[in-house]
């Protein structure tokens, strides 16, 4: 089919267009953007007058719960949820049950993303045998799978000369090291920053140094291996310092921030609201406005979702009891559209951070509306103001803080491979 987008704002910032032009599918490609290509009679047109026209989104940091937690979510659930929210390609996180330890879940993965049919999923595999921290995983065998990095997510390596061992091993596949920065020791299985409202609330805190001191130990071993490394979920202005200066150093680091670490902050979770619930743990106002005057740093190459859905029985238990995480993946564009209304960062760097910069991270073809490309793309009315509720949720998982919110931005077509796999009613 050939399919022509007409008078969209379109905003490309890997090729530096941000313009009013139309832009023409051909083949399950983009066949052009700005002049007709010759004796092109189209198929299908979409009049996007007053809407934005983005690159697929690129989701860096995405749960989707299979194996193992169906009872949260399924991968036909959450990529149905990406491709409404404007979201193209997600990297799943190896934390499933089983763990993503091996080419049999890798296989298991994208055989069912094939059969969903929605967006197109990555994997991140475990760089631990089972998460367990103490054994190495096979990456070899899981970059032959297709995985385009390892972790350990958040579950703690044994100590640091296994770390180190796993560096080495994943610089010698080329394998990219998705780190999530927390000394467990210093963490002491907090639930919330370690400041003046977990005091008075009486919950455990975790401190400001249990994320720079993992930092810090991790730069030292990325000198001595030469992997390259993603710090993960940046929450401090601390952090974000200290690996600006090492990337100004030379040392082949990068990192992102979740988007609700630049909206929330520990003064929220005054309600005892299970919903607030994440880890890292909301930071102080002072951290927010830090990480927001950072977001054009070369440091930072994403700005992911972090999503998590869970059921609902996970946020009804005492605050320090739920299970945290957010489900995030349809506020990611509204919330980062809200950045740039309040002038955090011009549009295109805002969209540079959820299209072809951590498309670049993933090594992944995508982010980006180069003539060739697969026509991965989305339509945004920047005017809709909408309430994001429980029962308008594509996700199977409802907990979210900003629930019955007013977000204002709503994608209404998302296309994939030049198939539109989303059209808001």
């Amino acid at each position: 089919m050939k399919i022509e987008i007409n008078n969209a704002h379109i905003v490309d910032p890997e090729n530096h267009v941000s313009k009013v032009a139309s832009l023409y599918i051909h083949n399950r490609s983009i066949a052009a953007v700005g002049d007709k290509p010759a004796d092109w009679t189209a198929d299908t047109s979409i009049d996007a007058k007053g809407s934005y026209l983005f690159p697929g989104l690129v989701d860096i940091a995405t749960r989707l719960r299979e194996p193992g937690y169906e009872h949260k979510a399924t991968i036909a659930s959450e990529t149905y949820a990406a491709v409404s929210g404007g979201i193209t390609s997600v990297a799943c996180l190896p934390d499933t049950k089983p763990a993503i330890n091996s080419p049999a879940e890798v296989e298991l993965i994208q055989q069912r993303t094939s059969a969903a049919g929605h967006c197109r999923v990555y994997v991140i595999g475990a760089l631990t045998s089972h998460l367990k921290g103490t054994m190495l995983n096979e990456m070899a065998a899981l970059k032959e799978a297709g995985v385009v990095g390892v972790s350990n997510v958040l579950r703690p390596v044994a100590n640091n000369l296994i770390l180190r061992r796993a560096m080495e091993y994943a610089s010698s596949q080329g394998l990219t090291l998705f780190y999530h920065p927390m000394d467990h020791s210093l963490a002491e299985n907090g639930c919330a920053h370690e400041g003046m409202y977990a005091t008075r609330m009486g919950l455990a805190g975790i401190p400001t140094a249990a994320e720079t001191a993992a930092v810090g130990s991790c730069l030292a071993l990325i000198e001595q291996t030469g992997v390259r490394v993603h710090f993960c979920r940046l929450s401090t202005q601390r952090s974000l310092q200290i690996l600006e200066r090492a990337k100004f150093d030379g040392v082949p680091i990068s990192a992102d921030i979740s988007a609700h670490q630049l909206f929330l902050s520990d003064v929220d979770i005054a309600g005892f609201d299970g919903n607030y619930h994440v880890l890292p743990p909301l930071r102080s106002r002072t951290d927010v406005a830090g990480l927001r005057h950072k977001l054009s740093s070369e440091i930072i190459e994403s700005i992911c979702s972090d999503h998590q859905p869970h059921e609902r029985d996970a946020k009804l238990a005492p605050f320090a009891s739920t299970e945290p995480g957010i489900s995030a993946l349809e506020t990611l564009l509204p919330l980062a559209l809200q950045l740039v209304k309040e002038d955090v960062a011009s549009l295109s760097d805002i969209i540079s951070l959820l299209t072809y910069k951590p498309a670049r991270l993933l090594n992944i073809k995508a982010g980006n509306l180069s003539p060739g490309q697969p026509a991965d793309l989305c339509i945004c009315d920047p005017a809709i103001e909408w309430k994001l509720t429980a029962e308008n949720m594509h996700s199977r998982g409802k907990n979210t803080p900003f629930l019955n919110r007013t977000l204002k931005g709503k994608v209404t077509h998302t296309f994939v491979d030049g198939k539109l796999v989303f059209e808001s009613s």
